[in-house]
Order: C-alpha cells, then structure tokens, then sequence
C-alpha cells in the first residue's frame, strides 16, 4: 500500500471515529488486528458491541465506496469479530456491523454511518 493511501485511510478513520464519537458512540479500538485479519473500529453504542469498517475514497460519491464492502470483506470482518468476542469474553453480548463511508470531493467531506450494514457472514 502506498504512503498516498495509507494517509487517506487514517484520515478517513480520524474523521469517522470524530462522527460515531458525535452519534454517541464509545470508540473501544482502532485498527484491531489478529492473525484472521483486521477490524478498523470497535466501539460500544447502548448495549451492542459495533464492528466498524471505514471506506475512504477521494474523487467519489459514498455510493462507490459503499460497493467496496463485498461478501469476501463482509466474511473476513465476522471471522475477526467472532475471534474478538471469543479473547475478550463477551460471545452473549449484542453485536452488529456497521460501515461508515466518506467521500472527499472538491475539498467537502460527506459522511454516512450505516448501521447494522450487513449480517454474520462466514
């Protein structure tokens, strides 16, 4: 990954960890990483544990970055989430997947959280 890319994704996590923390969530942690793979964000939001994935795109509408999520992403980000809950205790709490898309375009950032974004895959 190129240094251009790797700036763009943790300026992308910064401003999505900026909106979850302003829609009430509590940030957890960032860039969790285990041998089956790597989950931007964790966060609590109420009594659900929220697994949070960012796509970042420069130049696009959220709806390019949205169709960045595919079914192997989606299978990846549950095997991590499943590994998460099994090391940290907490397999009986409520859990979801949430995206948060960003588009920076013509010096605007437009942002959209998608909660519960997709089901247990794997």
């Amino acid at each position: 990954m190129t240094k251009e890319r790797q700036d763009l994704g943790a300026f992308g996590e910064d401003l999505a960890l900026k909106e979850i923390k302003r829609l009430g969530y509590k940030c957890i942690t960032r860039n969790y990483r285990c041998p089956l793979g790597e989950i931007d964000l964790i966060a609590k939001e109420r009594d659900c544990l929220v697994f949070i994935e960012i796509k970042t795109r420069r130049g696009r509408t959220t709806g390019y970055a949205k169709e960045a999520i595919t079914g192997r992403k989606m299978r990846q980000m549950s095997k991590v989430a499943l590994a998460y809950m099994k090391s940290n205790n907490c397999c009986d709490v409520k859990s979801r997947f949430d995206v948060v898309v960003i588009s920076l375009k013509g010096g605007q950032e437009e942002i959209e959280v998608i909660q519960n974004a997709f089901d247990l895959a794997y």
